[in-house]
C-alpha cells in the first residue's frame, strides 16, 4: 500500500504532539510503502528553519531520505492545478493531492483542506 503523510502529519510526529500516535501507526508500518512529495520536504524544512533553527531542520529532512521522494512533473502540476481548482484547495496541498492520486496513495493528514476528499485519512487536529 502506497502512504503519503501531510507535511501536517510529519510535523506532528516528529514534535510528538497530541496526534503522534496516529500518524506513528503508519510510519512505523514496515509493509507500506511511504513516498514524500517533494513540496512536503520545503513545507517541512521551512517550518522548523523558523519555529527551531537550520541544524533540526536538516536532521529532519534527513529522515525523508530512507522513503521514496517524489519530484514534481509537468502532468503532475497541471493536474495539480486541476484539484486546485476543483476542491478549492491551495497550491501545495493540491500537488500533494495530485501525487496522491498518481501513486493510488492514502493520505494520512490532520490538514482541514483534505477532510473530506478521497482516498485520505483524517483525524481532526488536538489542540
Amino acid at each position: 500500500m502506497n502512504i503519503i503523510i501531510d507535511s501536517s502529519g510529519w510535523l506532528e510526529y516528529f514534535s510528538d504532539g497530541k496526534s503522534a500516535d496516529f500518524f506513528a501507526e503508519v510510519i512505523l508500518n514496515k509493509t507500506s510503502t511511504i513516498i514524500i512529495p517533494v513540496i512536503i520536504i520545503y513545507e517541512i524544512f521551512k517550518k522548523i528553519l523558523v519555529e527551531a533553527d537550520e541544524d533540526r531542520a536538516l536532521q529532519v529532512i534527513a529522515v525523508f531520505k530512507n522513503y521514496q521522494i517524489e519530484n514534481i512533473d509537468d502532468s503532475t502540476a497541471i493536474k495539480a492545478a486541476r484539484l486546485s481548482y476543483e476542491y478549492k484547495i491551495p497550491m501545495a496541498d493540491s500537488f500533494i493531492y495530485a501525487v496522491t492520486l498518481k501513486h493510488k496513495a492514502i493520505l494520512w493528514t490532520q490538514d482541514e483542506h483534505f477532510k473530506n476528499l478521497p482516498g485520505v485519512k483524517y483525524i481532526e487536529k488536538k489542540n
